[in-house]
């Protein structure tokens, strides 16, 4: 069980909204969102309703603004409680669409995936076991991507608008 609450102003100030569960609509709760505090397991947040728009991960800990989680505003209105998995993680990665061309398996997180594979762009991939946190750009910056266990044939699949792919992390921290 998960348990995050949202708060309309900085420093855990304002109006707020508790949730312990998947919620595809928070407009009703809040209007804005400017720090937020996670008690208990991982978060994915969107900045639209149903889960669309830019997805920021967040653990267990206090973002007492919107930049710390690297919020593009205050802007927050699904959120996503990610399910526990306590066996190993693996994911194969592929330079070509519908699973063509050079394939990698990963296990471990990928600080940098053109250091560690020699490419950038990843148009398909599959995940077997755990979820992943992929990241457009090297060092965990820039958007993010949460990625369950299932096929994506094309980075479309996963809410990208291109192929461009700088890190992977395992979601490992819960409760």
């Amino acid at each position: 069980m998960g348990k995050i609450t949202f708060y309309e102003d900085r420093g855990f100030q304002g109006r707020c909204y508790e949730c312990t569960s998947d919620c595809p609509n928070l407009q009703p709760f809040f209007s804005r969102c400017n720090s937020i505090r996670v008690d208990s397991g991982c978060w994915m947040l969107y900045e639209r309703p149903n889960y669309q728009g830019h997805q920021y991960f967040l653990r267990r800990g206090e973002y007492p603004d919107y930049q710390q989680w690297m919020g593009l505003s205050d802007s927050i209105r699904s959120c996503r409680l990610i399910p526990p998995h306590s066996g190993t993680h693996r994911m194969r990665i592929y330079e070509r669409e519908d699973f063509r061309g050079q394939m990698s398996e990963i296990t471990e997180d990928c600080l940098s995936l053109q250091d560690h594979f020699r490419f950038t762009e990843v148009h398909s991939l599959n995940v077997l076991e755990g979820c992943w946190i992929l990241y457009e750009m090297p060092n965990y910056r820039g958007r993010q991507y949460l990625l369950r266990p299932g096929e994506y044939r094309r980075y479309l699949d996963w809410g990208a608008t291109n192929a461009k792919v700088g890190s992977f992390r395992r979601v490992t921290d819960f409760y």
